[in-house]
């Protein structure tokens, strides 16, 4: 049976003081023992964190690390490496921000991902269509294309140590959100893609749902067979409603 994972993707928010409000407050919810939990601040503000949450049975992730897992003359960016030495055990690879506004191919979130590995973090693979390609039927094509790259890359293996989010474009920061057996539907598709190369990867494999998930929804989309947990955004801002959504999960 697969562990539920919830992850709260704090984005480009915070300064020291709100950061360190917010994990105060994480640290005074009651949160199941059954459920993994993780959070993703920004680079500045990942080691205060840490240290705060340490003991919280709360893990910590970047939001984003360089395409090469070492040390280099790559100005500006943070490698997995560096991230790993500084406490973290995850990493979002593939964000819908990042693919969108910044410009990030398949390609480019591939290598991402690849060096995540090889730098000792578990990469989460983010995958999502805009409302366009929705409303023109293309979802699965892609949503699995943005799978299959990097299947093709670096094989179907790789995902025992990685994790999948399905987060629509269309429902990010969006207020709306995928029904239940629309977000289960696409669930389905990305383990069935992952079966076809191997069944016991696909078995194990946690596939979150993100997408202005809250408290009041997040319930029924953990009731769904193939949706293994979220990926929070803004309502992770809040450690009450993030609690309640992880408590959710556990139930």
């Amino acid at each position: 049976m697969r562990r539920p994972l919830v992850a709260g993707n704090w984005k480009m928010n915070g300064t020291r003081s709100s950061v360190a409000e917010l994990t105060q407050g994480l640290v005074r919810q009651v949160l199941p023992e059954s459920v993994d939990i993780a959070v993703f601040p920004s680079f500045i503000h990942v080691d205060l964190v840490r240290s705060a949450l340490a003991g919280a049975r709360v893990s910590v992730g970047a939001q984003d690390c360089a395409q090469e897992s070492e040390a280099g003359a790559l100005t500006g960016e943070v490698s997995s490496g560096q991230l790993y030495e500084l406490g973290c055990e995850w990493v979002l690879v593939g964000h819908s921000e990042r693919r969108l506004i910044v410009g990030e191919d398949d390609g480019v979130v591939s290598r991402k991902f690849a060096a995540a590995l090889a730098g000792g973090l578990k990469p989460v693979l983010c995958l999502g269509e805009t409302l366009e390609q929705r409303r023109s039927g293309k979802t699965l094509d892609v949503v699995l294309g943005q799978l299959c790259r990097v299947i093709e890359d670096h094989g179907v293996s790789v995902f025992n140590n990685a994790v999948i989010a399905y987060e629509p474009v269309w429902a990010i920061g969006s207020g709306l959100t995928a029904t239940p057996e629309e977000a289960q539907e696409v669930h389905a598709a990305i383990r069935r893609c992952l079966a076809n190369e191997d069944a016991a990867v696909a078995e194990i494999t946690r596939l979150l749902y993100g997408g202005s998930v809250k408290a009041e929804n997040a319930a029924e989309l953990f009731a769904m067979a193939d949706i293994d947990g979220g990926l929070v955004g803004g309502a992770s801002l809040k450690a009450d409603e993030f609690g309640a959504i992880c408590r959710a999960a556990g139930n």
